[in-house]
């Protein structure tokens, strides 16, 4: 094993009822859990999702109402993941952008916490982009010489994940082989939404990333347009986003 580990991190990939993070549920989650020592164990689990799946996306994972039917819900084997996942941090393929927040969406929705803040995520496909710009077959091709099997099955999607990311452990010699420095380098904008509706300036100042308040602070609005907190709290937004909303608005009250 090339990359170095202070703590655990688990490698995961979900399945999914379709693309949209805040509406679309977990169809099948599949967690690799490595040990600093090198030591490995997995998670995989197939969920029902309590709503229908997308017919695009059964095309793409392969699976399909039937198949999960008789399956536990999320909310059913939250605590497993929750407990699977405690003390370590997070890497996947495009996981900022829709792993880690659906996850938590799942999460806050089944009633659960998960101290997101204090882990440490590193997105494989970001790193993979600034270098190579490629998707994950060719990454797997590009840096581990491999042919990947059973594309979109979350389990071979996660194990060729970890694959990855030890491999650009090695190949780059000016990628800093540390958690918190790879966590840095594979985000391209500090969210602290998850999902970039909210994110950190240059100042340290959280500010809206979207729509006609794009870059003004978030204080500032809440202070001077109280109207705008409601709009969001009952808008289809992110769970996630509102907590971080909330929390925001009660620092300031």
């Amino acid at each position: 094993m090339n990359i170095k580990l202070t703590r655990p991190i688990a490698c995961f990939d979900l399945e999914t009822t379709g693309i949209n993070v805040a509406t679309d549920r977990i169809v099948e989650i599949s967690i690799l859990r490595v040990q600093p020592d090198g030591n490995k164990d997995s998670l995989t689990r197939r969920i029902n999702p309590t709503i229908p799946i997308s017919k695009e996306s059964s095309e793409v994972h392969g699976i399909y109402e039937a198949d999960i039917s008789n399956q536990p819900t999320f909310k059913e084997l939250a605590p497993e993941i929750i407990e699977f996942l405690d003390n370590c941090d997070l890497s996947g393929f495009n996981c900022n952008r829709f792993d880690v927040p659906l996850l938590m969406e799942e999460i806050l929705r089944s009633g659960h916490e998960f101290d997101i803040e204090t882990r440490k995520i590193i997105d494989v496909q970001t790193i993979f982009h600034k270098m190579e710009k490629r998707t994950l077959e060719a990454a797997y091709k590009f840096y581990c010489d491999k042919t990947l099997e059973n594309a979109h099955s979350a389990e071979a999607d996660t194990v060729a994940t970890f694959e990855i990311l030890d491999a650009q452990i090695i190949r780059y010699k000016d990628l800093v082989n540390d958690i918190d420095d790879l966590a840095t380098f594979s985000t391209f904008h500090k969210n602290l939404d998850l999902m970039g509706r909210i994110v950190e300036n240059e100042d340290g100042i959280a500010v809206f990333n979207f729509g006609k308040n794009k870059g003004r602070s978030v204080e500032e609005i809440l202070l001077n347009e109280p109207g705008y907190y409601g709009w969001m709290m009952n808008g289809d937004f992110p769970l996630y986003t509102k907590k971080v909303l909330s929390d925001i608005k009660q620092r300031i009250e």
